[in-house]
């Protein structure tokens, strides 16, 4: 079993909340990268190598995507640049000694795949069911070390190499119309929607 569990994340000072909750929810400690910057996926794989590379964990574990770019990246990201093997997608993951057999969904059903330790996975919402920390367990949480760095403290660079130009909503859709014939339906899409 984990002889220890380090929680981390990258963000801004606020994110710190949600480092105090996973040390009431049983991690040892945490790590806090720390910058208001809007990070990419790749900016967060490679202040996670850095991380990773520090720590030398047996098995990484991130979420699944993200809530703010709604990507589905950064673990897939973090596996290549450590040269780890990777399980996306976990439903159920069982820790051996030395490996860890990661079952996911896919289309046909459910697949196992088998990865040497160290790995990276990326969880599924089915992995396990939430639970809420108790209120003895946030006060301990306080005296439990939070440990922040910066960016640049890791050597990693969080300059975005992408310019957002704007956001729009899509055009609203136009009504059907009802046709009384295949000739009409012909007629209409060579004279109004011109696509024959």
């Amino acid at each position: 079993m984990a002889s220890e569990i380090v929680a981390v994340t990258v963000g801004p000072k606020a994110a710190q909340e949600q480092l105090r909750t996973a040390l009431a929810l049983g991690a040892d400690r945490a790590i806090h990268v720390e910058t208001e910057a809007r990070v990419e996926s790749l900016a967060v794989a490679k202040l996670l190598k850095a991380v990773v590379d520090e720590e030398q964990p047996d098995l990484v574990i991130l979420g699944k995507q993200a809530i703010d770019t709604d990507n589905n990246q950064t673990g897939q990201m973090l596996a290549a640049l450590t040269g780890m093997p990777q399980g996306t997608f976990a439903s159920k993951v069982d820790v051996k000694e030395g490996s860890v057999d990661v079952t996911r969904e896919i289309d046909g059903g459910l697949q196992t795949v088998a990865l040497t330790l160290p790995a990276v996975v990326t969880t599924d919402l089915r992995l396990n069911e939430p639970r809420y920390a108790k209120l003895p367990d946030i006060m301990k949480a306080k005296k439990k070390p939070l440990e922040s760095k910066t960016p640049e403290a890791l050597g990693v660079s969080v300059e975005s190499g992408l310019e957002l130009l704007g956001v729009e909503t899509p055009a609203e859709r136009k009504g059907g119309v009802k046709v009384g014939s295949v000739d009409e339906l012909v007629e209409k899409l060579k004279t109004e929607a011109k696509v024959l």
